[in-house]
C-alpha cells in the first residue's frame, strides 16, 4: 500500500483497474470535499480488449498502450488495482498476472501512486459484507456513485468498486 501523507488534497481522481487478457475494466472517480464531508463521482469508465487473435506478447503491448492513453488523458492522482487474492484455474492466473505487471509498470513509470485490494476488500469497503454478491456490489456503487442504471459490464462494476475502494479506505495512516 501506498502512504498519501504530503497528498491531503481536496479534490482526489482515482483509477480502478480490474485487471484481465481479454478484457480489462476501467472506471475513474472523483472525491470532492473533506474527510469528513466528501462526494464521490463516476467521471469516465470503460474497457480495454484485445484480441484472443493475437499472440500474447501483442496483446501486453495493447494493454500498456491503452493504458497509457487512458493515464496520460485523465492523469489520476492514485491508481487502484484488483489484486489476484486466489485462482480457480492455473491456465488464467498466469496471463492474467502478467497482465497485471504490465499494469503495475505503466503505473509506476508516471510515478503514479498504486494500490491493491482483493474482491473481499472492495466487497467490505464497498457493500458493507466481505461475501457479498456481484449484484449487491453493482447497486452499492450505484448508488454510491448516483448512477442512472447498474454498471455494466461485470469488468467495469469490478475497477469501479476497486476506485471506490481507494476513495472510501484510510490511505493516509
Amino acid at each position: 500500500e501506498c502512504l498519501l501523507k504530503s497528498r491531503r488534497k481536496e479534490h482526489m481522481t482515482i483509477l480502478g483497474i480490474d485487471p484481465g487478457t481479454a478484457t480489462i475494466g476501467y472506471g475513474l472517480v472523483k472525491k470532492t470535499g473533506t474527510k469528513k464531508l466528501s462526494r464521490l463521482f463516476c467521471l469516465a469508465q470503460g474497457l480495454i480488449t484485445t484480441s484472443p487473435n493475437l499472440i500474447f506478447p501483442r496483446r501486453l503491448e495493447k494493454i500498456s498502450h491503452e493504458l497509457r492513453k487512458i493515464l496520460r488523458q485523465y492523469q489520476p492522482d492514485l491508481v487502484a488495482i484488483e489484486s489476484l487474492f486466489f485462482f480457480r484455474n492455473l491456465k488464467t492466473f498466469i496471463p492474467v498476472s502478467r497482465a497485471s505487471g504490465v499494469i503495475i509498470l505503466e503505473v509506476s513509470r508516471l510515478r503514479i501512486p498504486l494500490v491493491e485490494f482483493t474482491p473481499m476488500q472492495v466487497k467490505s469497503r464497498v457493500a458493507n459484507y466481505g461475501r457479498a454478491e456481484k449484484k449487491d456490489v453493482q447497486k452499492s456503487i450505484q448508488r454510491i456513485l448516483g448512477l442512472k442504471k447498474l454498471p455494466e459490464p461485470d469488468d467495469v462494476a469490478d475497477a469501479l468498486g476497486v476506485a471506490l475502494c481507494a476513495a472510501l479506505s484510510p490511505l493516509d495512516r
